[in-house]
């Protein structure tokens, strides 16, 4: 059983990973005061509560926080010193050629979910994943990772209206009960839940036809904490799974690591 951490700027999702099953998960705040020795104890609960009889072999990690990750690989060293660990940065074997101006900007969770998205569906893919920001990331039928876009996050936009908006307030993200909403929490709603989704299916049609593809001619997968908020409205996108960073950093491990 494989331990996998995507540690996010918002939150850290954490799973036990298994042959392409994620046997349990746990997501929890990305707190950057947070010491090694604490992120060792939360761990342990975790584990310690976990459903799964099992003991993990090793433990593979990716990060967009780099003092976080620092803290990672300080308890990784002291808590986890017995098991071979892989922790996603240049120089570790993916196997996804990074077809950028700068291959070392692209963070390393957007390249974990490219290597997933080739390896589990055929063809040409966009993966849309929706954490603190909403990146879009491109995958030819090669494999290789092609670019993408990042826009604004789902809970930092509603977040950015409640400070500067003098009558606005943070509402509860769920689906209104019309477009055109009759009180401000549902348009707030609306604005969110239906802008989000007409974002995703305008940049996903804008980036096809770039591609020179027709709708349908490509996998649309929508991954991240956020996406059941808006994915059933995004009529672009074709897959949802829900694990697909914790699913390519198993792949990742078995590309670094001799078991």
């Amino acid at each position: 059983m494989l331990l996998c951490a995507d540690i996010g700027n918002s939150h850290t999702t954490i799973g036990l990973v298994e042959d392409g099953v994620v046997h349990d998960h746990w997501r929890v705040a990305t707190d950057e005061r947070r010491t090694a020795d604490e992120w060792g104890i939360l761990l342990k609960a975790l584990l310690t509560d976990s459903t799964v009889p099992s003991t993990h072999t090793g433990v593979a990690v990716c990060a967009t926080v780099p003092g976080v990750l620092h803290e990672w690989r300080e308890m990784l060293r002291t808590f986890h010193g017995d098991v071979p660990h892989v922790v996603v940065e240049p120089g570790v074997k993916t196997g996804v050629p990074v077809l950028m101006d700068n291959p070392r900007e692209v963070g390393s969770d957007r390249i974990v979910n490219a290597l997933a998205a080739a390896q589990l569906y055929e063809g040409p893919t966009i993966v849309v994943d929706f954490g603190t920001a909403t990146t879009f990331d491109v995958v030819s039928a090669k494999g290789q990772y092609v670019g993408g876009a990042i826009s604004p996050g789902i809970d930092i936009s509603l977040e950015a209206l409640g400070r500067r908006g003098a009558q606005l307030r943070k509402v509860e993200l769920m689906r209104p009960r019309t477009v055109i909403a009759k009180n401000t929490v549902e348009a707030l709603q609306s604005g969110i839940v239906y802008g989000f989704a007409s974002q995703v299916d305008g940049l996903v049609a804008r980036m096809l036809a770039e591609l020179g593809l027709e709708p349908g001619q490509a996998h649309v997968i929508a991954t991240g904490g956020l996406a059941p908020i808006v994915v059933e409205e995004c009529t672009s996108v074709t897959d949802h799974q829900p694990w697909l960073t914790l699913l390519g950093l198993e792949i990742v491990f078995g590309r670094n690591v001799a078991v």
